[in-house]
């Protein structure tokens, strides 16, 4: 069983900042992918950026230049530091964790955070 608990959302005025943490909990061993997607009603969850272990990160073109990704993989923890946000930024950010294995050598093909709510004011 493993966890995802992100942290960091909030209320922000267009042109703010915020920071979101991701942390993963549970029987791991290692974790091979860590990242962050967005969801608002309606749409499909989307990718917002993906930080491999020992790979390129990948960004959302919208969010390029704006949206850093960082991590620590010996701590299993994940972050997205946001800034020049805009009101289009307004989603459901979850944590996503890929390539998890645990005790036992069990493996985990992919497993979800329950979701921050980031909310951009304009």
């Amino acid at each position: 069983q493993v966890q995802l608990v992100e942290s960091g959302g909030g209320l922000v005025q267009a042109g703010g900042s915020l920071r979101l943490s991701c942390a993963a909990s549970g029987s791991i061993f290692s974790i091979n992918t860590m990242g962050w997607y967005r969801q608002t009603p309606g749409k499909q969850r989307e990718l917002v950026a993906i930080m491999p272990r020992g790979g390129n990160t990948n960004y959302a073109e919208s969010v390029k230049g704006r949206f850093t990704i960082s991590s620590n993989y010996a701590k299993n923890t994940v972050y997205l530091q946001m800034n020049s946000l805009k009101p289009e930024d307004t989603a459901t950010y979850y944590c996503r964790a890929e390539g998890i294995r645990g005790g036992a050598g069990s493996y985990i093909i992919g497993s979800w955070g329950q979701g921050t709510q980031v909310t951009v004011s304009s």
